[in-house]
């Protein structure tokens, strides 16, 4: 349980801190972070991290699959969070 804690933590700390680098990115026209790669840190636990990120930075908020995509990964992970602790 504490390894799942402390890779929950760093995952989602990462995908928050993706989210802001790559805001930092497009505003100065920079080389970007892929969108693929934004939702793969969603996918593997960092769909809470991604989209406070998003909240926080004002970014990829006017793209609908972002808008509803991100939030829709961490109701899931959470409903199986919830169910393994149920359990």
């Amino acid at each position: 349980m504490t390894i799942f804690l402390i890779y929950y933590t760093i995952i989602n700390i990462a995908g928050f801190v993706i989210m802001g680098v790559d805001k930092k990115r497009a505003i100065r026209g920079a080389w970007r972070i892929s969108e693929a790669s934004l939702f793969a840190t969603a996918l593997l636990g960092g769909a809470l991290g991604c989209t406070l990120g998003m909240q926080h930075f004002r970014h990829k908020t006017k793209h609908w699959y972002f808008k509803l995509g991100m939030p829709a990964i961490f109701l899931v992970q959470a409903a199986a969070i919830a169910f393994f602790l149920w359990e």
